[in-house]
């Protein structure tokens, strides 16, 4: 198993650091051509329009659509989720890839002077976990496929449809891996040790 991580802008190398404390095998993707052999790709946070533009430049748009139909799986984070989202009101020229029935609302949870840790019960998991929040999205409304995981004040912030996982929050930066190894085991459909 090898997941690709995004690595135009944002914080790709925090995830692939995740990856390899769990001895899962990760490259950064740059190209539609570093899409090929890999089980799952993140979109991690960072600036989703600067993402957007570039992955049009570089045809990534394209070849994310075609690798999750041919079975990928896809977790964006933060600025991730946005480009995966089917709906940005408001924001109506920022393209997305239209992954996942989800309808978001940029920086949501205030700017960066606002970020914030807080401990999120999360589905499956035994104990909390937390979530780190830096101008996160809020996500206003889902489709009747997508599977809340866990929330805060009652908004969902993780997410999951169709081998796709969105997480408004930066699991990356906490040093806790269990959501790369749900995204591993569950969205990719591997089964890892963690």
């Amino acid at each position: 198993m090898t997941v690709g991580i995004l690595a135009l802008q944002g914080a790709f190398r925090e995830h692939r650091r995740a990856f390899q404390r769990l001895g899962v095998d990760s490259v950064e993707v740059r190209l539609p051509k570093h899409l090929k052999g890999l089980t799952g790709l993140i979109i991690p946070g960072g600036e989703s329009s600067a993402i957007t533009k570039l992955m049009t430049t570089y045809g990534l748009d394209k070849a994310i659509k075609d690798f999750h139909r041919a079975g990928g799986g896809i977790w964006g984070t933060c600025a991730g989720a946005i480009t995966v989202a089917n709906q940005l009101p408001g924001h109506t020229t920022q393209a997305r890839l239209g992954l996942l029935a989800v309808s978001l609302e940029r920086n949501a949870y205030g700017r960066q002077v606002n970020s914030f840790e807080v401990a999120l019960k999360i589905s499956g998991f035994e104990s909390l976990f937390p979530g780190v929040f830096i101008r996160a999205p809020k996500i206003v409304s889902i489709g009747k496929q997508v599977e809340v995981l866990s929330c805060f004040e009652e908004c969902p912030v993780l997410v999951k449809s169709d081998r796709v996982l969105v997480s408004v929050f930066h699991p990356e930066l906490t040093g806790d891996d269990r959501i790369h190894a749900l995204f591993a085991n569950h969205i990719c459909g591997e089964l890892i040790i963690t």
